[in-house]
């Protein structure tokens, strides 16, 4: 059974930075490319950042560029995002997703943490 467990409920102040961790457990971590979504109250949920399953690129949202990190330890199973220079735009219920990709993709596979809130306050 795959599990990813997101970190608990957050609150920080505009400005300040919050840490959030995610803990894989009953996938090979190693071989799927690791990504933060997040979700505010009335908005799609969009992709925050992503890592690549060995780590060696990232990608980001325009909107946290220079301001997130997203990182990986695959020897603990477990990706990071690191958030400085937060927003009150930046507060929603954000997902840890972990997908691995097939040759077709009907065989993709995907899966989601349960979220955390991460309130942001002006």
């Amino acid at each position: 059974q795959v599990r990813l467990v997101e970190s608990g409920v957050q609150l920080v102040q505009s400005g300040g930075s919050l840490r959030l961790s995610c803990v894989a457990s009953g996938l090979t971590f190693s071989t799927y490319d690791m990504s933060w979504y997040r979700q505010a109250p009335g908005k799609e949920r969009e992709l925050v950042a992503t890592i690549t399953s060995g780590g060696t690129s990232t990608n980001y949202a325009e909107s946290v560029k220079g301001r997130f990190t997203i990182s990986r330890d695959n020897a603990k199973n477990t990706v990071n995002l690191q958030m400085n220079a937060m927003k009150p735009e930046d507060s929603a219920v954000y997902y840890c997703n972990a997908k691995r990709y097939a040759l077709s993709p009907k065989y993709d596979l995907d899966f989601w943490g349960q979220g955390t809130q991460v309130t942001v306050s002006s």
